[in-house]
């Protein structure tokens, strides 16, 4: 793989671990704030989706055309971190296949050194190139996921990228009871 091939994989795999991370849980459960900032798994769902559609689209003078009224200057902060109850689930995961579509239309459309600008950064960094900013959304996804990562698991006990990652260590239910009671122990000895 070549290196834009690389980040776009990159980009493409960290996409779908997110949205996998609704997988098999309730409207509720998807919706709730877990954390005093309010951080929520479709809220990180539909902040990726509207970040994507800015950065692949806006950036490179290539706007979807799709209407986020989130986003609106008169709407209320923080409004693409979260769902209000006459949104869909539906909606906020076909908004992620399409912001998904359309990105990567424009890095398969695009070489790595096209340049871009992006008019919400200050001044002295607006100018970029496509390779740029595939490496910022590659670590904004992650960042997001991580935020995710631990959101599911705080619902239901589910960790990692999927079930048997890989990257988990094999331990039952009463073993990681045990393991975070030693976490804990030490925690409050030291």
């Amino acid at each position: 793989m070549d290196e834009k091939e690389t980040l776009h994989h990159y980009l493409r795999v960290r996409r779908d671990n997110l949205l996998g991370k609704l997988d098999g849980l309730s409207e509720y459960d998807v919706r709730r704030p877990l954390t005093p900032t309010g951080t929520n798994l479709l809220g990180l769902v539909k902040h990726a989706a509207s970040t994507e559609l800015g950065y692949f689209g806006e950036v490179f003078g290539r706007p979807s055309g799709r209407h986020l009224p989130w986003l609106d200057e008169d709407a209320s902060t923080d409004a693409d971190l979260w769902v209000p109850a006459d949104e869909s689930r539906d909606n906020i995961v076909e908004l992620h296949h399409f912001a998904a579509a359309q990105s990567d239309a424009t890095v398969k459309a695009l070489p790595l050194d096209s340049p871009g600008l992006v008019p919400w950064w200050p001044e002295e960094r607006r100018q970029v190139t496509l390779h740029q900013i595939l490496v910022h959304m590659v670590a904004e996804r992650a960042h997001h996921l991580g935020h995710a990562d631990i959101l599911r698991e705080l619902i239901d006990g589910s960790a990692g990228q999927r079930p048997g990652d890989p990257n988990l260590t094999p331990r039952s239910p009463e073993e990681w009871s045990a393991h975070r009671a030693a976490i804990e122990a030490a925690a409050r000895q030291a």
